[in-house]
């Protein structure tokens, strides 16, 4: 009888011991701050965020060169804000401008933004539809070694859907932070991306230096790990998804 019992128990064990240990849900979140290299008392606030903040900095900017150089000694990834229709100014792309004119633009776009890894679109609902423009785009930035964000300000928007067509590394943004400039709503936003998170694995925040944006994220970032998120580098993110979209942004991973 003894030897019955032992032999169960012993099998029981042995079970437990090969059985698959649980793996649990992992739930990240990556973060952008767009609009940077206006001000540099206040973008130096972005820098002092506890983790991996992108700096989007745009390049018609007074303190564009210098705020890249500070963020990228402060370890942050720093990507272009590529101004797009309707945004305006010297380097703004807009539909019906010759490939050569928007090629240029680009040019010195990154030359006045230094030690970019990859880029992101600044407005752009009209210049984000176009296709050719798009698909040239993603050419351009593949040549270059460069990521592509898309900011997703149009839901006409073909740019992550180029990018994945050529295999450029490329991820999309989930939630607005601060459409509305409250403490409140900017809060129920980051409630919302880290419930969308939680649902789906991974979640893109895009916000902007504004006081009440900065003032939520210095007081709820640091409790993210608590929340069980895991805040990671977009970098990270875009190896996390593996340029596939996100139910939101396509079907069966495929970008619409």
């Amino acid at each position: 009888m003894r030897f019955t019992l032992a032999l169960a128990l012993l099998c029981c064990l042995t079970g437990a011991a090969h059985a698959a240990p649980a793996t649990p849900h992992k739930a990240y979140l990556s973060l952008i701050i767009d609009d940077l290299g206006q001000n540099l008392p206040r973008d130096r606030r972005v820098l002092a965020l506890p983790g991996p903040v992108t700096a989007a900095v745009m390049p018609d900017t007074p303190h564009a060169a210098e705020f890249a150089r500070e963020a990228h000694k402060a370890g942050k990834i720093v990507i272009l804000h590529m101004p797009m229709d309707p945004a305006t100014g010297p380097f703004a792309w807009h539909p019906g401008l010759p490939m050569d004119e928007l090629e240029k633009r680009l040019d010195a776009a990154f030359k006045a933004v230094p030690y970019t890894s990859g880029i992101n679109n600044h407005m752009g609902s009209r210049m984000t539809s176009q296709q050719p423009a798009m698909a040239w785009l993603m050419g351009n930035l593949q040549q270059r070694h460069k990521f592509f964000v898309d900011s997703r300000t149009s839901a006409q928007t073909v740019a992550a859907a180029e990018a994945q067509k050529i295999g450029l590394a490329s991820v999309s943004r989930d939630v607005f932070l601060d459409d509305v400039r409250t403490e409140q709503a900017i809060t129920t936003q980051l409630e919302t991306a880290i419930k969308l998170a939680h649902k789906q694995g991974s979640a893109v925040m895009i916000g902007h230096p504004y006081p009440q944006t900065l003032a939520v994220l210095e007081r709820e970032l640091p409790k993210l790990k608590a929340q069980g998120i895991e805040w990671i580098d977009i970098k990270q993110m875009i190896g996390v998804r593996s340029n596939k979209a996100m139910a939101g942004h396509g079907k069966d991973g495929v970008y619409r």
